[in-house]
């Protein structure tokens, strides 16, 4: 065990074996922390929180913290358990449970970059990344190997599902199915987490399945209840059945699919077909300069009518 003599470690707190604790750290009373993790400086660890082992946590990151909910007494708090191997680096915050006995969790081998925030109640598995800045709000759940994006916001009480990959920005109002995309511009599904699911040591077949599943959820004519119905039947194990689990457990409704904007080719020949039937309907005007067909990119609105630089379609 390493304790910097500036550091401030409460006699009540139970540390482990090679831990090694910075400056300026604060540990509170009762705080447990395991084996062989390092907090860096500036590190505070509240009471209530139980950390893991092996753990690497860097400078200014604050777990324990109160929960941001007005008029919530201390004592009626929960705490919050972080498991083993996890890296929380610069300026991470995992708040304590709003209930007495609750927890916020955040599981194994997860990577919080700098200014993630966990609020209260939220529920992390395994391999998680939230990169800079991403958000929390109060009962969110995140699942194993999911990946969200710096800035990504999530609203309260909604679900990330496994190995889903959520981009930049996105600002989450509706649970994310497992192993899908989330473009960060739009904040819509824009198709299935093809790299991740590789990388995670997924199957040809298992990635056949998912498109299958995927084109039921987002390409068919049916509604809700018969989606639902038509994967459970249809797929009763592996990343099917997954995927039926949760689209029938949810209660917000899932992220929509972004619709394909207009390609540039697209755009220019529906603005030749409006200029001709204004033409048809116009005086002809004698003129030598050449007609030239403006190319629309905004609609009404101010919205863009252009696609994305890249945009990603099932096969």
């Amino acid at each position: 065990m390493q304790i910097h003599r500036l550091a401030l470690v409460d006699p009540g707190a139970k540390i482990g074996r090679d831990v090694q604790i910075g400056p300026f750290c604060v540990v509170e009373d009762g705080v447990d922390i395991g084996d062989g993790t390092i907090l860096e400086a500036r590190v505070t660890i509240k009471k209530g929180t139980i950390i893991g082992k092996n753990n690497h946590i860097f400078e200014g990151a604050v777990i324990g913290g109160l929960p941001q909910c007005v008029g919530l007494a201390e004592e009626n708090c929960g705490g919050v358990i972080v498991g083993d191997g996890n890296v929380i680096r610069e300026n991470v915050t995992i708040h304590r449970s709003m209930r007495p006995d609750g927890s916020t969790i955040v599981g194994d081998e997860c990577m919080l970059m700098v200014n993630a925030h966990v609020a209260h109640d939220c529920n992390v598995a395994s391999n998680v990344i939230l990169a800079n800045n991403a958000m929390l709000a109060g009962h969110v759940v995140v699942g194993r190997r999911a990946f969200v994006s710096g800035a990504a916001g999530a609203h309260q009480f909604v679900r990330i599902g496994a190995y889903a990959m959520v981009g930049g920005q996105a600002h989450l109002v509706k649970d994310v199915p497992p192993f899908v995309t989330v473009d960060g511009l739009s904040s819509q599904v824009v198709g299935l987490n093809v790299v991740g699911l590789k990388r995670a040591g997924f199957s040809s077949a298992d990635l056949k399945t998912l498109k299958n599943v995927y084109r039921i959820l987002y390409k068919s004519d049916l509604n809700w209840r018969e989606i639902v119905e038509k994967i459970e039947k249809e797929y009763t194990e592996g990343a099917g059945l997954e995927m039926a689990r949760f689209l029938a457990s949810t209660t917000r409704g899932i992220t929509a699919e972004r619709a394909c904007l207009p390609t540039v080719s697209e755009a220019r020949e529906a603005a030749r077909e409006a200029s001709g039937k204004n033409k048809e309907n116009a005086a002809q005007t004698d003129s030598d300069e050449p007609n030239v067909i403006p190319l629309r990119v905004v609609d009404e609105d101010g919205a863009s009518l252009l696609p994305p630089p890249s945009k990603r379609r099932i096969a």
